[in-house]
């Protein structure tokens, strides 16, 4: 059995299983998280995300190739969750892009198709950490294409394809020290195995079995750390360029447009790039001393429209005490009266959700650790907040690119604040000042992430070593600004040796959130120590509800 041509209801039937693959080891996904957290969260955010994509692409199926994958990539960008769920939103993008004007493709199409969907996920990533998904991604659509050169059979390609997937996995560790010392690969690489699975079987006629694969041996686990490098090198606080600009061109019909060309060609001017375009509009971001020169070379390829340009060297002063005088004794908008500033953030835990809205907030979106908010959810809530300039909190390194993509894909004008955490949120919201312009508030916010640490106490759901640290089942484990740097059989220990390394002869506040499963003794046992070891530092306690998370601590 061969096939040569590919139409868009056969390619709808490669989604659905390659979808419903995925769905039944979502769990074995999640399960194989380098942190031994009880909330991994990749399958999850990879299921969802996926899922979302499959539905689109069957309520639009029809022999039109280009238009089935038009769908899956609509479905994918509003459904995406968590950092992998960005990733293989953006993998299939470019995927549908190479194949959206044709009604139906051949088996060179069909790797062309995988090589630009790599390259489009690449872009998406400020700094692409090898050993991920990415990898997987890019050794598999490079096979493709040499599979393609060969033989004309989609199965064969595919066949291929999958096979070089499975095989980079195996090559992860070499690639991530991390998961090397662990002695694990690349989870989100996984997923992507195994809606590789579900392409082949649909091809082949097969159904895969509606069971999850057999749980791992330790040996044997897959997994990343919810892609953490791919983020965690970023310094936006670190200003190089003065002038945030922003624009659009109304593209000329009449000269040819490339966006990888244009792309590149910006890049000489500044940095904090960002391009998309369709048929008729690009639109631009970029930080430039040059932005006049930026401006010329976008108009050489039609009309410019939307444009705005912030000074972000502008220094104003700012008193926290003002800010939060003014947030409180702000009335509420009356309907259809847009605000100039409006505030979204994520939050998990009914009492932080509270908190957040008492300090500013205008919408709390729930999610977080356990439920990453998909990209639609984020741009709902930019919506309904209806203000000129909406700011989004993401507090979680895994729901920063989906607050980024919102933002893109938002008719608003939107500032990602990229907190990492909730303490780092909750500093970045009282930086906020109304009064000042959205250049400020931007640098001013940022520039609270980095004057407060977040600490974290959870407990472990399997044995692991990470980071010289041998972690058994139910320990509990101390995180220091995402690194687990304690742990051992008792919560109040954990808690102790934990806040020991966060506090300094600096500190001056801390502030314990306290989770679903902490008790009244357990604070009351914490604040005791606290009283008698750092007499200077002024405790908070906030009841956070929060699960999973028995205590979250914040010192500054």
């Amino acid at each position: 059995m061969s096939i040569t041509v590919l139409d868009g209801k056969r390619f709808a039937e490669m989604i659905i299983q390659g979808a419903n693959h995925l769905a039944v080891n979502a769990k074995y996904v999640d399960a194989l998280n380098v942190f031994p957290v009880p909330d991994g969260d990749t399958g999850t955010n990879m299921n969802l995300s996926m899922s979302s994509g499959a539905k689109e692409a069957k309520q639009n199926v029809q022999e039109h190739i280009g238009k089935v994958g038009a769908a899956l990539a609509k479905g994918l960008l509003m459904g995406a969750r968590g950092n992998s769920g960005v990733i293989l939103s953006q993998l299939f993008r470019g995927f549908s892009k190479a194949i959206e004007q044709k009604e139906f493709i051949n088996g060179t199409d069909f790797a062309h198709a995988f090589e630009v969907g790599v390259e489009s996920a690449y872009k998406a990533v400020m700094k692409p950490v090898e050993g991920t998904i990415l990898t997987v991604a890019k050794d598999a659509a490079k096979k493709a294409v040499q599979a393609a050169s060969k033989h004309d059979d989609i199965i064969y390609i595919m066949d291929e394809t999958l096979q070089e997937a499975k095989q980079s996995l195996k090559r992860t560790p070499e690639l991530l020290p991390v998961l090397k010392e662990v002695g694990v690969v690349d989870s989100g690489g996984q997923g992507l195995v195994f809606i590789y699975e579900g392409f082949l079987a649909e091809l082949k006629g097969e159904k895969l079995p509606d069971v999850p694969e057999v749980m791992p041996t330790m040996d044997e686990l897959v997994s990343t750390e919810h892609h953490r490098s791919v983020q965690g090198h970023m310094n936006t606080e670190d200003i190089v360029y003065g002038y945030c600009t922003e624009f659009m061109v109304r593209l000329d019909k009449n000269k040819p447009f490339s966006e990888e060309n244009f792309r590149q060609e910006l890049s000489e001017y500044g940095d904090s790039l960002l391009v998309i375009s369709d048929d008729d509009v690009v639109k631009i971001h970029i930080h430039s001393e040059q932005p006049g020169n930026v401006l010329n070379y976008g108009q050489s390829y039609g009309s410019l429209i939307k444009m705005k340009i912030e000074n972000m060297r502008e220094q104003h002063s700012t008193i926290v005490g003002e800010t939060h005088a003014v947030l409180q004794s702000s009335s509420p908008q009356s309907l259809g009266e847009k605000q100039k500033y409006g505030i979204v953030t994520v939050s998990q835990g009914s009492g932080i959700a509270e908190l957040f809205r008492s300090i500013g907030a205008n919408e709390v979106i729930e999610g977080g650790q356990t439920m990453n908010p998909s990209t639609e959810e984020i741009v709902k809530a930019i919506s309904s907040v209806n203000a000129e300039t909406v700011i989004i909190l993401p507090n979680n390194k895994n729901i920063i690119m989906a607050a980024e993509q919102a933002a893109e894909v938002s008719n608003e004008h939107v500032m990602v604040i990229p907190s990492k955490t909730v303490p780092q949120g909750m500093a970045a919201l009282l930086a906020f000042n109304p009064s000042a312009d959205a250049a400020d508030i931007k640098k001013h916010m940022t520039d609270a992430l980095v004057n407060v640490k977040t600490g974290q106490i959870t407990f472990a759901v399997r044995d692991t070593t990470i980071d010289g640290l041998a972690i058994e089942k139910d320990d509990y484990m101390g995180i220091l600004d995402g690194k687990i740097i304690v742990k051992d059989k008792d919560k109040a220990r954990t808690a102790s040796e934990l806040l020991a390394q966060m506090i300094d002869e600096d500190s001056e506040i801390v502030t314990i959130f306290k989770g679903e499963d902490a008790s009244e003794e357990d604070v009351a046992g914490i604040v005791s120590l606290l009283e008698e070891t750092y007499r200077d530092v002024e405790i908070e306690v906030q009841n956070g509800n929060q699960p999973l998370y028995p205590f979250i601590f914040s010192v500054e």
